[in-house]
């Protein structure tokens, strides 16, 4: 389906050529002057130099072919050479009627859908999630579902980090506590026990212990150091102990993740490219791209074309061990043996574009990834506190993402209570629906690269760019039509002509859809998404305060409203699908 835009700009590009001009010059633009018109060409302006004709005899001719116009209900010659139009009400409805019976309300699915990797969670194991996983997580999940409304073929990837000095640190701790588990006893050729020798929130208290004590004493970080070289080199009973480290671990992850609706369809963890790393090395070694480096094994990619200094990537530790770059890259070698992907996009802190600057040029270099196989980095920025300074607790300490929800959630409850629309029984259920959306959008609603404030006050306002506005927007419609149907009428009319300006102006905004879809996926920002909801959030609510709905005496025109918000709605709930969160019966 073609896009309003697209349709206008044909009709005005079809009065230049009739006119003797390039048809190219007929693109037509939204006003930035509405008060004067809706849209506006500048294409006599441009044409004027080329044909050597005053612009306003350019747009005299052009409007001229645009007499009998059925797309336009006025086109105006300003001078010096303006063309202000104003897009006919039933040339609108019909659009609108069109956008209504599209299974894709406007939006054009890829013509050749791609297999795209989204890496977008990257917590640790042993670690609770906490307030830094946020911005991945929900960015990834709705870059993930704008793709798969394109029609494309997303897979969502957590990659756990599960292989690295984290696990040492929880061994080294572990053998100080309990010497005597048999999983560090060498000689043990016994079965090891089924159940873990920890429970979760021991586990949650062993990292933090033994990570501060790594930052303290030099002998217990070298122990731990190679506690991890002793792991990746398959050491039994460090094998045993870190699979009970992710049984007991991911359950936890996994609830967490559910409770901020985000789904991965695969949980492969860097452990999962292990299988990769030597003959990965080897072929570098083999092509003549690794060489050693003070003991390290490394790869110079930097290029002629480098503004700054891009140091070469290392593939090994000089003891032989892995690091992020090596899992990195067998990382990618997997994806690419599994999946083979038209594109692997990182959702990542901004921080880290430097090491996949490094692993993508090695990627490349070495014939990891295909030469067309697009690898992708969008880098977030950080969510911080009122302070400025990165989002902290109380008493300074890095807040759980768990108690971040349940804040949320606390403060949506005192609000809806407060504004009694809710049963009691129905009031925490939908606390927590609103509460998603008052992170979500709180979140999404910014510019990914770009730092933001994380505010619960305004996040969990009714008012303003939030959330809950919006959902309150949703609910609204839902309910007037709701009303309707249980005053016995059916929902069959259809959009009629604009019979006042902020009608209209609701339809214009809808009209929007699909070029919006688009482009917020060209350009992986869910921003954009939350802006045109916003907009239309505040056109539906101008309406529904200028006009009597449910009272309008004329039937078909009851119904004709009653199209237009039944088509709000869907335009909004799919909004919020891609955005990641739901909205309520009743708020």
């Amino acid at each position: 389906m073609k896009k309003l835009m697209e349709l206008m700009s044909e009709e005005l590009s079809q009065a230049f050529e009739k006119a003797g001009y390039d048809p190219a010059l007929g693109k037509v633009t939204v006003s930035n002057r509405p008060d004067l018109c809706e849209y506006q060409c500048n294409g006599a302006m441009a044409g004027a130099k080329a044909y050597k004709k005053a612009p306003f005899m350019i747009a005299d001719e052009v409007a001229a072919n645009l007499a009998d116009t059925k797309v336009f209900s006025m086109v105006e010659v300003v001078r010096p050479g303006f063309l202000n139009l104003k897009i006919s009400n039933a040339y609108l409805a019909d659009y609108l009627k069109e956008m209504d019976q599209d299974e894709k309300l406007s939006v054009n699915a890829a013509a050749e859908p791609k297999t795209i990797m989204i890496d977008y969670g990257g917590p640790n194991v042993a670690k609770p999630l906490h307030v830094g996983h946020l911005r991945s997580a929900i960015i990834g999940e709705s870059i993930k579902r704008i793709g798969r409304y394109m029609g494309h073929k997303v897979i969502g990837d957590v990659h756990l980090g599960d292989w690295g000095l984290q696990m040492g640190l929880i061994i080294t701790e572990l053998k100080l506590r309990k010497p005597e588990l048999p999983y560090f006893d060498e000689a043990y050729d016994g079965e090891y026990p089924a159940e873990a020798p920890f429970t979760l929130s021991e586990l949650e208290e062993i990292y933090p212990c033994a990570s501060g004590k790594s930052k303290v004493d030099e002998d217990y970080k070298n122990a731990a150091l190679d506690a991890t070289f002793q792991l990746q080199q398959g050491r039994k009973g460090y094998v045993a102990l870190w699979k009970h480290i992710l049984n007991v671990s991911i359950p936890d992850l996994k609830r967490n993740y559910e409770k901020l609706n985000v789904d991965f369809e695969l949980w492969k963890a860097e452990s999962d490219a292990k299988p990769y790393v030597a003959d990965m090395v080897q072929n570098m070694k083999d092509q003549g791209l690794a060489y050693e480096d003070q003991g390290a094994l490394v790869v110079d990619v930097k290029q002629e074309d480098d503004t700054k200094e891009v140091p070469p990537c290392m593939i090994l530790k000089s003891d032989g061990a892995s690091l992020y770059t090596t899992t990195d890259l067998a990382t990618i070698l997997e994806r690419m043996q599994l999946f083979d992907p038209d594109e692997i996009l990182y959702v990542v802190d901004k921080r880290q574009e430097m090491h996949f600057t490094q692993v993508f040029r090695c990627a490349k270099k070495a014939g990891i990834a295909k030469e067309d196989t697009k690898l992708s980095f969008l880098g977030f920025g950080t969510m911080n506190g009122k302070d400025g300074k990165p989002f902290k607790t109380r008493d300074g300490g890095v807040m759980r993402l768990e108690n971040l929800i349940k804040d949320i959630n606390q403060e949506m409850y005192k609000k809806i209570v407060e504004n009694r629309s809710v049963k009691d029984l129905d009031a925490e259920e939908t606390a927590r629906i609103v509460g998603l959306s008052a992170i979500k959008y709180g979140d999404l609603s910014n510019q990914a690269t770009k730092d933001y404030i994380f505010d619960i006050d305004r996040f969990t306002s009714f008012e303003g760019n939030t959330g809950p506005y919006i959902l309150y927007t949703i609910v609204r419609i839902k309910s007037i039509l709701n009303r309707y149907a249980e005053e016995g009428g059916v929902l069959d009319g259809e959009i009629l002509p604009a019979v006042n300006a902020s009608e209209k102006a609701l339809q214009m905004q809808l009209t929007g859809f699909g070029a919006m879809v688009e482009n917020a996926y060209a350009d992986k920002a869910p921003h954009k998404v939350c802006a045109y909801i916003y907009e239309v959030s505040n056109a539906f609510n101008s309406f529904y305060h200028e006009t009597k709905i449910l009272s309008e005496e004329n039937e078909a025109q009851k119904k004709s409203f009653l199209a237009l918000l039944k088509l709000t709605r869907t335009v909004l709930e799919t909004c919020i699908d891609l955005l990641g969160f739901s909205a309520p019966e009743r708020m």
